[in-house]
């Protein structure tokens, strides 16, 4: 299952948006507060973490730095209704963020957004996954070019096949 955080200090937005996304079958975890959401990333693994810019505690570049930090593969985006390019630069180069979302918002905006954010999440994890299983793959491979090599300084032309045209094993022209 998807699993999304979202960080904001008004209890209002956050409801907002907890019914934007139930439609979506998302498994959304709602904190208004950073110190809380901060605890969650060592017991969850989010695909996609939201943050609202200005809140009292924290802001939310610095929460989404510490989130990278926990969990580099989230895709992190940040909320606000404040946003200068300077403050957008700073997202994007210290947190990373994925996308930059305003307040207010358009809900299909909303829905998009981590949708994308979830379709990129998921093609990097596979992604990870094949390059781990090809690592396996190439390594087992080695191990048996290895064993066959031993095995040919120990029994030379073991491992030679004569074939003919076709590729069919030709036995009686052996060494």
């Amino acid at each position: 299952m998807i699993t999304i955080q979202l960080l904001d200090d008004e209890e209002h937005v956050l409801k907002s948006l907890h019914r934007l996304l139930r439609p979506q079958g998302w498994d959304v975890h709602l904190f208004t507060d950073p110190d809380l959401a901060l605890a969650a990333l060592t017991e969850h693994d989010y695909a996609v973490i939201v943050s609202d810019l200005k809140m009292p505690q924290l802001d939310g570049i610095t929460y989404l730095q510490f989130a990278k930090q926990r969990q580099p593969h989230a895709m992190r985006l940040l909320l606000s209704g404040h946003g200068d390019r300077q403050t957008l630069m700073q997202a994007i180069n210290q947190a990373e963020i994925y996308r930059f979302l305003s307040k207010p918002w358009e809900d299909y905006e909303i829905v998009t957004a981590l949708r994308s954010a979830i379709d990129l999440h998921q093609l990097r994890s596979e992604n990870q996954r094949l390059l781990k299983q090809v690592r396996q793959q190439q390594g087992a491979l080695e191990r048996q070019q290895q064993e066959l090599m031993r095995l040919e300084a120990e029994n030379p032309g073991l491992t030679r096949v004569l074939r003919d045209a076709d590729g069919s094993v030709l036995l009686d022209d052996l060494d």
